[in-house]
């Protein structure tokens, strides 16, 4: 073996005593199990389970200790019968008990350098003396071990290889999971034949995600198989995203009183997390089970268990109920029919190699054997030696029985190889092989592949990791029943997972697979509102009013001419909507307009038929031809507003919606100026005013009347008319009732900009019909025009709150067309009412009150009631 470097020289000298003392512990301990052979391979086994209350070991753990020691002794039992393997060689074996604890693993493990520490000097040579300067008790030289198969337990191993690789002793593992173990800086000499639990972390993330799970706790046991599980499932979850961790909880290596209530309160501080990753011994899992079920939390958690749950039934035995749903991976691996074999047929007679293997079949059947004679207590029986296992006892290969044998084989090959190279043509070994180097196995360790015990390959890599190959299972109810249910296999991971879902079962709804989410999805229309530091926690806000879900983060305003669809997931175009024909609020509009066509036609057809006779020329018949085509052109641009926009509607609309009211009221301005001229004038002088006759008074009423044509031509000049869609003006809360308005290009000012001046001429005339009250009862325009003009200024004070005051209102489009087109046709008709019904109906029914009276004998009255030309000398009522 080449030697360990100088600079291992102090760090030899110090652990020679060590080596000493665990010999000697060796001497009062149970002792080990050994095998003579040319090439000696060490074995670490947790035959014991952990003492307590200060002793090193507890209870016979069967499965765990016996039969993996069983299984060792079995492959070389199997190697040494193999003609074609290590010809000549036959491989000897001390194995050892860790009872489950590190630091005794260790003081075992010391025993397998003692012949290396020997062989760099005995105890005179290093100043060992015993007391009283006694030299130390000389024994047999040790067996020179050359590879180490074990250890279980991840910090044992971790223990062990450190030792181990200061001596270049080549060690394999067949259970030791932890990612430490996968430095090769620091672990170079440490192999195993299973995969790292980075591999199985990487499953356990790819089931998570499968599930559609984002949000889950994970629970690990204190120590490094636990803690370096979680550390890689952290690490792997982050890396790949879209899992996030609710809490990271750590059993203690001695746990308090209480403290699985506690663990399992902390994780319902984070209810939505319920998957539950859970890198824990046997022990652990049962009692954070059994908390569980004491919280009354039966079905809420939903476990994803390492392989150190795998398949086994020890840690759910009488939990059922809280398992069912439960996930678990375990290594792939497979049965060997020939161990079950061997070990069924293990008897006290055939089996006495193995020291522990009495107590193991006290344990198994349940009996005791008689000891340095003295009977066992009568209570329990007496074991006959006939027993048998399977028989008399139940019995199921252990898991790890496979990765055992395979880590036997991978030494025995490795071995093979190297005899092969350094010993060409030998039958047994050769002086290159005595002693065996350390450093040139591990090589040869690292090249082989073989097919191993279970037909799969068994191979290295650089690190010295097993690939990754698991089987994974999830814990099914059969038949309604917990209890009775079991184990059934749902899919494996071999670099990728390959997960059945339909044949999973869950507690509830069978095939609903349940939910471990931070947040529910967010439903169509809410973008997601993260959480700060929770990349898998989210708010939903929902994409209200005119917004619009562009993708799961973020809402967007729609364009103007749209609106949301009613889920917020889109646009779509807002409905366009007008004033039309059929619509109820034209109905009363177009209803007032056509009897006021009506009614002013026939009184312009019944002047114009009477043209001659005196009430006609009393009105001034000029002046009421211009007023009434006013009052036509009134109701007549009702028609107007109710036709659908366009440009030539909307020109329309500009000319004639003002110039109805301006004819009309520029008139009515005419006729009362004059009359109060008249009167005035008549009051002072008996000499007529100016510019009352019907030219005159025709010239002023276009005069006033062409202020209107000019600005609305100039208008339309300047800026043409054309229709628009507003689709602000019934933009309301809810989207759903959003409309585009199609109107022409008319603001609400300029709207009454275009009205403005007429209610100027209306205000003018209400003021000159107030001073011309006092005008004599037999003058009958006066008091007609003024009764007029008070109505008419009452409607239009009416309308202006009504037009301004539902600005805002979603049926505003309706609401004002209506308004201002009603109160257009009652002013119309308050002037038709009073100005001309009244002469009609005298005309139509009265037409003997329709004749010429005599002229009065004052000639006062006579000059000031003396009719312009064009006009009767006599009034008439």
């Amino acid at each position: 073996m080449a030697r360990p470097g100088r600079a291992r020289e102090p760090l030899l000298v110090a652990l020679l005593p060590l080596a000493w003392l665990a010999q000697a512990g060796l001497a009062r301990a149970a002792g080990s199990v050994r095998l003579a052979g040319g090439l000696t391979l060490g074995g670490l086994f947790p035959v014991h389970a952990r003492g307590a209350a200060g002793r090193a070991c507890g209870p016979l753990k069967k499965e765990q200790g016996v039969h993996r020691l069983e299984a060792m002794l079995y492959a070389l039992d199997r190697v040494n019968a193999d003609p074609e393997l290590l010809p000549g060689v036959r491989l000897g074996a001390r194995l050892l008990d860790t009872c489950s604890r590190d630091t005794y693993a260790l003081e075992q493990a010391l025993s397998f350098v003692q012949a290396l520490i020997r062989g760099r000097g005995d105890g005179d040579e290093v100043g060992l003396r015993c007391p009283g300067g006694v030299p130390p008790l000389r024994t047999a030289p040790p067996e020179r071990v050359v590879a180490v198969v074990g250890a279980s337990a991840s910090s044992v191993s971790i223990m062990v290889a450190n030792v181990l690789r200061l001596f270049a002793i080549p060690q394999i593992s067949y259970a030791s999971t932890a990612p430490e173990l996968s430095d090769s800086t620091r672990y170079d000499f440490f192999s195993r034949v299973v995969p790292p639990d980075s591999y199985q972390a990487q499953a356990m993330v790819d089931i998570v995600r499968a599930l559609g799970w984002n949000y889950v706790s994970t629970l690990a046991s204190e120590g490094n198989y636990g803690e370096s599980g979680v550390e890689a499932f952290v690490q792997i979850s982050r890396e790949a995203g879209g899992v996030c961790i609710a809490q990271s909880i750590k059993i203690p290596r001695e746990p308090k009183p209480g403290e699985f209530n506690k663990v399992i309160r902390r994780l319902m501080e984070t209810p939505n997390a319920r998957g539950i990753i859970i890198f824990a011994n046997e022990d652990d899992i049962r009692r954070v089970l059994e908390a569980a079920r004491q919280a009354n939390l039966t079905g809420h958690f939903l476990w994803v268990g390492s392989d150190s749950w795998g398949a086994k039934t020890s840690p759910i035995l009488s939990l059922e109920d809280v398992a069912v749903g439960a996930i678990t991976i375990l290594p792939k691996r497979a049965s060997i029919d020939g161990f079950d074999q061997y070990f069924m047929t293990r008897s006290l007679e055939n089996n006495r190699r193995n020291i522990w293997f009495a107590e193991f079949w006290e344990e198994n059947f349940n009996c005791k054997l008689t000891r340095s004679g003295t009977q066992s207590d009568d209570s329990t029986r007496k074991c006959t030696g006939e027993e048998r296992i399977g028989r008399d006892s139940t019995y199921e290969q252990e898991g790890k029985v496979q990765f055992v044998i395979d880590a036997v084989y991978a030494i025995a090959h490795a071995l093979h190889s190297m005899h092969q190279a350094l010993c060409p043509g030998h039958t047994g070994l050769c002086p290159a092989m005595e002693p065996t180097d350390g450093r040139t196995l591990l090589q040869y360790i690292r090249a082989v592949r073989f097919n191993g015990s279970a037909g799969t390959p068994v191979m290295f890599n650089e690190n010295g990791d097993a690939p990754g190959r698991y089987d994974i299972f999830q814990y099914q109810a059969a038949n309604g029943s917990a209890s009775s249910g079991g184990y059934q296999a749902v899919g494996q991971w071999a670099e990728t997972l390959r997960l059945d879902v339909e044949a999973l079962q869950w507690s509830g709804d069978p095939h609903e697979v349940p939910s471990s989410l931070c947040s529910l999805p967010c439903g169509p229309g809410e973008r997601k509102k993260m959480v700060k530091g929770v990349p898998c926690c989210w708010h939903c806000e929902a994409c209200d009013g005119y917004r619009f879900q562009v993708d799961e983060f973020t809402c967007e305003a729609c364009p103007g001419d749209m609106r949301p669809t009613p889920n917020h997931t889109g646009c779509r175009p807002t409905p366009v909507v007008r004033l039309s024909w059929s619509s109820p609020w034209a109905a009363l509009p177009l209803l007032l307009a056509v009897l006021g066509i009506m009614a002013t036609t026939t009184v312009v057809a019944t002047f114009m038929r009477h043209n001659n006779t005196p009430i006609v020329r009393a009105s001034g018949r000029e002046l009421s031809y211009v007023l009434l085509t006013g009052i036509f052109l009134i109701y007549a641009i009702t028609f107007l507003m109710v036709a659908e926009p366009g440009a030539v509607v909307c020109a329309t609309r500009r000319l004639f919606l003002g110039l109805g009211t301006t004819l009309s009221y520029s008139a009515l301005l005419t006729k009362t100026n004059r009359i109060y001229r008249i009167f005035e004038q008549g009051k002072r002088s008996v000499t007529p005013p100016p510019f009352i006759s019907p030219t005159s008074q025709l010239a002023i009423t276009f005069s006033l009347t062409s202020l209107q044509v000019v600005g609305v031509i100039a208008w339309l000049g300047a800026r043409p008319p054309h229709s628009v869609i507003d689709y602000e003006e019934q933009r309301t809360v809810d989207p759903e009732q959003a409309r585009g308005v199609l109107k022409c290009d008319m603001s609400d000012l300029s709207l009454i900009g275009c009205l403005g001046y007429s209610l100027l001429l209306m205000v003018t005339c209400t003021v000159y019909a107030i001073k011309a009250r006092g005008v004599p009862e037999t003058f009958n325009e006066a008091k007609p025009i003024g009764f007029t003009m008070y109505t008419t200024c009452i409607i239009w004070l009416a309308f202006v709150p009504i037009f301004f005051g539902t600005a805002q209102s979603a049926e505003k489009i309706y609401i004002q067309t209506t308004t201002l087109t009603v109160s257009l046709s009652l002013s119309a008709s308050v002037s038709l009412g009073m100005l001309y019904v009244p002469k009609t109906y005298v005309i139509l029914f009265h037409p003997e009150q329709n004749v010429q009276k005599r002229k009065r004998s004052l000639k006062a009255t006579s000059t000031v009631a003396a009719p312009p030309q064009g006009e009767d000398a006599e009034d008439h009522k």
